[in-house]
């Protein structure tokens, strides 16, 4: 976290106000994290609102550092373009549009008007920009408190009041509205939570009124002074509702016109819920709950170009826990496929999906160690390139107070090995050695089809041939996936085996699993078979023997 500064009255709202604002609202919000993402109740109770807000407010103050000396209007621009690129969730990239919106303000206000009424236009335009970015806006929302702050802030502006004025009735305005939110949605009401988005921006309007008057907000338990008597954490019987909606969240950044991101909000708002698109000048931050992320991620590839993409799946864990509920000790697990991902989940582990070209980051393994809500994680990664992204992640929760091993899987087939032997009544480190041992045990093969001539470890392979890569090597080259697969087999059940396990990709044939099955049946009787299917994403063929 930042070093928070001290800061002084400001007689302007300037660029160095703005510096301040940003430091003190990534402070704020650090402090408040754990206790927002606790009251995580709606869109989706997935425990990372508190987190998501603070990373988002950490990559737009790095951009705003980054600017250097600018005046008013390029800080905050500067600002918003940070918030944007590095938005976490729904909340995130609402923020991001708020600030950007706080910027278009600042830009088309008449140079004639003072800081009060200069600061008010801003968050008036912020909260209106807000409202636009979100596919279907709900009340009793982060957008419900934005929109208090707005009226507030317009009230003491049109008073000719100051801009610590202004900014002092935003807070008050927004706190009053956070404190509402259970009455204007039911999923707070029956949770008995204020919104934890509205809690956020609280914190973030807490942090402008003391960079513009200097003084400290009082301390609260989430959010802010005047919301403190709102917030409270639901007792540990008041279980909330289990939501019937989207199983993943997609997120990515798009190089796009806007006529095409205008057709991209008409298609992806038919495929989930919880759609924002936030951005401009080319450049949007998309967020969508989709059941089909493959779907979404197509769609931003019509639209433009799309990087950065992140997909989390909430998996069967969607109930928002308390700290009294945290488990003992809990698996992630990172799959390539929806089926997997589905299997692992029916398993007792908490899944994020990683297809091909859109691996998770650190940021997303983080927030699902965070989903796992257990005082003890194993992390299987799923391949070689999460090494580095799960170490630091499994640094962050450390930092936590939570004790976290992570298993340096290399295939998927590895991780349903170690999660078949996982003993969650064990010890930890007896319960990490079995899973290291039963995925070390697991020698892995994937079928793939080559996209163009190149050379391999086997020989060269032509553009359609089927590759048949055995522990991360080209050993195979065929022109059927059902016969590569068997000399797959047939080498790596020559140094025996006990287990095979067939994970097959969502365009294999019917037959393919009863072919092999017969095949390694035929020629080692004393071997089982197991097969399940990989789902979308995954690749033709995974193949273990234990």
């Amino acid at each position: 976290m930042p070093h928070e500064p001290q800061p002084q009255p400001f007689d302007e709202f300037d660029a160095e106000a703005v510096r301040t604002w940003s430091s003190l609202a990534v402070a704020a919000l650090g402090r408040a994290r754990a206790d927002i993402d606790a009251i995580n109740v709606y869109p989706v109770a997935d425990a990372d609102t508190g987190t998501n807000l603070y990373l988002t407010a950490e990559s737009a103050d790095r951009a705003l550092g980054a600017a250097g000396a600018a005046g008013l209007v390029p800080a905050v621009q500067a600002w918003a373009h940070g918030a944007l690129i590095g938005a976490r969730g729904n909340s995130g990239t609402i923020l991001a549009q708020l600030l950007r919106g706080v910027a278009d303000g600042l830009g088309d206000t008449p140079g004639d008007r003072g800081p009060g009424r200069l600061l008010a236009h801003a968050l008036t335009r912020a909260a209106q920009e807000a409202y636009q970015a979100v596919a279907h806006p709900v009340e009793g929302t982060m957008l419900t408190v934005a929109a208090a702050a707005a009226r507030a802030a317009e009230a003491a502006g049109a008073a000719a009041g100051t801009a610590a004025e202004v900014a002092r009735a935003a807070y008050d305005g927004a706190s009053a509205a956070l404190a509402d939110t259970p009455r204007q949605l039911a999923e707070l009401g029956r949770a008995g939570v204020v919104d934890a988005g509205g809690c956020g921006l609280v914190a973030v309007l807490g942090a402008l009124w003391q960079a513009l008057s200097g003084q400290e907000p009082e301390a609260a338990a989430v959010g802010g002074p005047a919301a403190a008597p709102a917030v409270q954490r639901p007792a540990p019987c008041g279980a909330v509702e289990e939501p019937d909606g989207p199983a993943y969240e997609v997120l990515y950044l798009l190089e796009a016109a806007e006529p095409a991101v205008a057709r991209l909000r008409e298609r992806l708002d038919g495929l989930g819920d919880s759609l924002v698109v936030v951005g401009g000048d080319g450049l949007w931050n998309v967020h969508v709950h989709v059941d089909d992320p493959g779907a979404a991620v197509e769609a931003g590839v019509e639209a433009g170009r799309p990087y950065r993409i992140r997909i989390t799946h909430f998996g069967d864990e969607r109930r928002r826990r308390t700290p009294a509920e945290r488990a003992q000790r809990a698996v992630v697990a990172v799959v390539p496929g929806e089926g997997l991902a589905a299997l692992c989940g029916e398993a007792g582990a908490t899944t994020v999906l990683s297809p091909p070209g859109a691996a998770p980051d650190a940021d997303g393994l983080a927030a699902a160690i965070r989903r796992a809500h257990a005082r003890e994680v194993v992390l299987l990664t799923g391949g070689p390139d999460q090494r580095a992204a799960a170490h630091a992640a499994a640094e962050r929760a450390r930092a936590d107070g939570v004790r976290v091993a992570v298993i340096p899987t290399r295939s998927a087939v590895q991780g349903l090995a170690a999660l078949a032997v996982h003993d969650p009544e064990g010890s930890f480190d007896e319960d990490v050695v079995a899973m290291t041992s039963a995925a070390g045990a697991t020698r892995y093969a994937e079928l793939a089809v080559a996209e163009r001539k190149s050379f391999t470890s086997a020989g060269i392979c032509q553009a359609g041939d089927v590759l048949g890569l055995i522990d991360g090597d080209v050993a195979v080259i065929g022109s059927a996936l059902a016969e590569t697969a068997e000399a797959v087999l047939a080498r790596m059940l020559g140094s025996g085996g006990e287990l095979v396990t067939l994970v097959l990709g969502p365009d294999a044939p019917d037959a393919l699993a009863e072919r092999l099955e017969a095949y390694v049946q035929h020629g080692h009787l004393a071997v089982d078979t197991v097969t399940y299917q990989g789902g979308r994403h995954s690749a033709p063929l995974l193949i273990g023997v234990e």
